[in-house]
């Protein structure tokens, strides 16, 4: 009986392992105003759920602080998640300033601190020069794109002369690729003419993290629709 019981805990563990659970548990980091948030991702890619830059806490970064500086609990900057997303989403690690050089002054005369909520998935990762061409696949089930950049946050990769800085950002990359979503190829052109240039002069690189996912089927949608 020990030793059947000793078997279904193997074969349980296999399948913890193998299912992914505990893939993309969420972690919770802070950091006060002033210092800098370490993200890391040791298995996976960081992506980010939810972020604030402000103070909805009177406890939380507030030792040695006068009562005015920390009694502001709704203090909250809209563009946090973007801005953080924008910097680390499809990174392994990644470190962000708590300042409001990076995210502007929500609320003057307030200490401020980092709130960030991030989980790291598992996904795909394609990176292709700018200039050249490359292409994503799926050999069961079919691309979902889950971030894009047309720019460069990293200056180890692709290295250039004119790899100049390491925080160029385009809007506009998860737009274009939006087309790769349901296919089972899809093509990746490192091209200012496709993506625009979101920094003239720096050489930059497209970056895609993407899973293969099960075809969503039309009829099955329909047939969901009425019932």
């Amino acid at each position: 009986m020990l030793e059947q019981k000793q078997i279904w805990i193997i074969v349980l563990l296999f399948f913890c392992q193998h299912a992914g659970l505990g893939e993309g548990t969420s972690k919770h980091s802070q950091a006060c105003e002033g210092s800098s948030l370490a993200l890391k991702c040791d298995h996976g890619f960081i992506h980010v759920d939810k972020a604030n830059y402000g103070r909805t806490s009177s406890t939380v970064c507030s030792a040695g602080k006068p009562a005015k500086e920390i009694s502001d609990v709704h203090c909250s900057q809209k563009t946090s998640l973007q801005k953080l997303s924008t910097r680390c989403n499809g990174k392994t690690s990644c470190s962000v300033p708590a300042q409001n050089s990076f995210f502007s002054d929500p609320c003057v005369g307030t200490y401020k601190y980092l709130d960030v909520s991030y989980s790291c998935v598992q996904s795909r990762k394609s990176v292709t020069c700018e200039g050249k061409q490359s292409h994503i696949h799926c050999d069961t089930g079919v691309i979902q794109i889950k971030h894009a950049n047309y720019g460069r946050r990293d200056l180890t990769i692709c290295k250039h002369a004119k790899a100049t800085s390491a925080t160029c950002y385009s809007n506009n990359t998860g737009h274009h690729l939006s087309r790769c979503n349901g296919k089972k190829k899809c093509s990746l052109h490192a091209s200012n003419s496709v993506h625009g240039d979101p920094c003239h002069g720096v050489h930059k690189y497209l970056e895609v993290t993407y899973n293969c996912v099960a075809k969503k089927h039309h009829h099955d949608h329909h047939h969901a629709k009425h019932h």
